[in-house]
């Protein structure tokens, strides 16, 4: 095993060093290369076994030239997105991070919005145990938070929350009871959509057809005060709320914390994405365009940072490591007899696996787009 050196990765070649992991740039003689995100095309090795979040699966226009030089270099690529064990869960992702860090930019959005408190932001601390010392500022009003989604995000979310003494409480409660201290409740998909024709929740039914659903969230909406919005969403599926929603009187949500950070997604106002180092801009709601935060206190103020593991790089890097090496590793010495790599691999050999055939005009349109531009 060998590391690739680098002077803004969060573990510094020193660290490697003392471990006695050799340094070493050129990565020709290594067989399988394991980063995180998109490897730059013009450094991608010909003929090797790469491991990254390669942001392909969804056809993001942005990456079709990457799939195509993977193709075209005799790459084989496996996806961290897409290793899962055979009943369809993910074994390693950076989504707690994504809760943790989100939930607590949450609050600082909050407490900065209404002058309450004032939190060390995430990426100024060194490691999350530095983050959780400013837990103690956190005094609030009896507010109430509602968290969307049952994942790894919203898991994140609520170790915050839990640690900071906020009390989870059922969503009816949430709902109709009125409390003299700040709340919080976890929200599933049953209880904010609907299937008109049908009584009676049904979770797969609501997976395989989405688009056969109904929003009932607007029931949130006028008891809400911070909405941290992890939960997946499909685009086939309603959006929590509308822009019309936002602007009725009994909106009373003034701060969310779109940890997803799906822009055009689930939360309408979330028309952006934003910065680790300028992570909230405001929603005014009359107009439906975006302020700069904090400038009006009848605006809807969003933070919705994309990398929010980043924030805790050494953390996130930590967790993330571990599951590579308990949950992936193994499959590469035992032949990969659950075929979990399989599954997660989307080429192979300059073709695409039967898998994901479905991404070959996606890869094909980055070879026709640089014709065309040869051409002019």
């Amino acid at each position: 095993m060998v590391v690739q050196p680098s002077d803004i990765r969060c573990f510094t070649d020193a660290e490697y060093e003392e471990l006695g992991i050799p340094l070493q740039q050129d990565l020709s003689n290594c067989d399988v290369l394991m980063g995180v995100k998109e490897v730059p095309v013009e450094q991608l090795v010909p003929n090797k076994t790469y491991l990254f979040f390669s942001h392909t699966i969804k056809e993001q226009p942005q990456n079709a030239k990457l799939l195509r030089v993977i193709l075209d270099k005799n790459i084989t690529l496996i996806d961290y997105e897409l290793l899962k064990t055979a009943e369809g869960q993910r074994v390693v992702a950076f989504g707690r991070y994504a809760g943790i860090v989100g939930a607590y930019n949450g609050m600082l959005t909050y407490g900065k919005k209404h002058g309450l408190f004032n939190l060390k932001p995430a990426h100024l601390c060194h490691e999350m145990e530095d983050m959780q010392e400013e837990y103690f500022k956190v005094k609030l009003p009896p507010i109430k938070i509602a968290i969307t989604g049952g994942g790894r995000v919203a898991g994140g979310a609520m170790e915050v929350l839990d640690k900071m003494e906020i009390r989870k409480v059922s969503v009816f409660d949430f709902l109709y009871k009125q409390f003299t201290e700040p709340v919080y409740a976890q929200l599933h998909s049953g209880d904010y959509n609907a299937r008109p024709d049908v009584e009676v929740w049904d979770s797969p039914d609501f997976y395989t057809n989405p688009h056969l659903y109904k929003s009932t969230f607007r029931k949130f909406t006028r008891v809400t005060d911070l909405l941290m919005a992890c939960a997946y969403w499909d685009p086939k599926a309603p959006k929590l709320f509308t822009e019309e929603d936002a602007r009725q009187s009994d909106f009373k949500i003034d701060t969310i914390a779109d940890i997803t950070c799906d822009v055009g997604g689930s939360i309408p106002c979330t028309k952006r994405s934003t910065t680790i180092t300028e992570p909230a801009f405001d929603y005014n709601p009359v107009t439906a365009e975006l302020e700069e935060p904090f400038s009006r206190p009848e605006n809807i103020t969003l933070m919705a940072v994309d990398n929010l593991p980043c924030e805790l790089p050494r953390n996130a890097s930590r967790d993330f490591g571990r599951h590579l090496i308990d949950n992936v590793l193994p499959h590469f010495f035992n032949a990969d007899a659950e075929g979990m790599l399989e599954r997660a691999t989307i080429a192979r050999g300059g073709k695409l696996t039967d898998r994901y055939s479905y991404l070959q005009d996606y890869a094909d349109s980055a070879a026709n787009n640089k014709e065309k531009q040869e051409s002019v």
